[in-house]
């Protein structure tokens, strides 16, 4: 069986990369029971669907599918409707949405254009996502393609760290001074008043 396996996805890599839906579906017609490995396995372009609800396009992929349905990212509702559908947490949930908003800013400056989305997911020791981008070429020059972009990351939040998270904000403030490593302080700034505390 793995024999099997391995020839179909070496055929797969020598087989063009412009019909690899046609070609997967193929190989699959004749080989039924590498089905589950073969979708696993091979990258598919992604998709693209429109959100009913803000008419915004999204990526469709395997992280925000379940079953026949797809989640998006704007709206956070499967289509076609799916009542018990994998959801992230409301904490997740809004780390999705503002993530969303910054990869969509990067990619319309960095890509002039094209379409994004990003799915977290919640996991038992903290959470995993992806983050799609997708650039179909507008065919000036003679050049017809599209290029896609899967990145899956996870994170581990660890409970008991020794570390301290520190996010540093910067408006408009100039400190000059020297410091050494002889004493351990703190400085802190309240309305605009430096204090030391040892």
């Amino acid at each position: 069986m793995r024999l099997i396996l391995d020839c179909g996805l070496d055929l797969m890599r020598r087989l063009p990369p412009q019909q690899v839906e046609k070609n997967l579906n193929d190989l699959i017609d004749l080989c039924p029971r590498l089905l589950d490995d073969l979708l696993s396995a091979v990258d598919q372009p992604l998709k693209i669907a429109k959100d009913k609800d803000t008419g915004k396009e999204y990526l469709l992929c395997d992280y925000n599918r379940d079953g026949d349905s797809y989640r998006s990212p704007w709206s956070n509702t499967y289509d076609p409707p799916l009542e018990d559908g994998a959801m992230p947490s409301d904490k997740l949930r809004k780390l999705e949405v503002e993530v969303n908003a910054a990869f969509e800013a990067y990619r319309d400056a960095y890509f002039e254009g094209g379409v994004s989305s990003v799915y977290f997911w919640d996991l038992d020791y903290g959470f995993a996502g992806v983050v799609l981008i997708k650039k179909i070429g507008d065919g000036s020059r003679m050049i017809k393609g599209c290029w896609d972009s899967i990145h899956v990351i996870e994170i581990q939040e660890k409970v008991r760290s020794f570390f301290k998270k520190v996010f540093i904000l910067i408006w408009h403030i100039k400190i000059t001074c020297l410091l050494t490593r002889r004493h351990k302080s703190l400085l802190e700034i309240e309305a605009g008043i430096l204090l030391k505390k040892l």
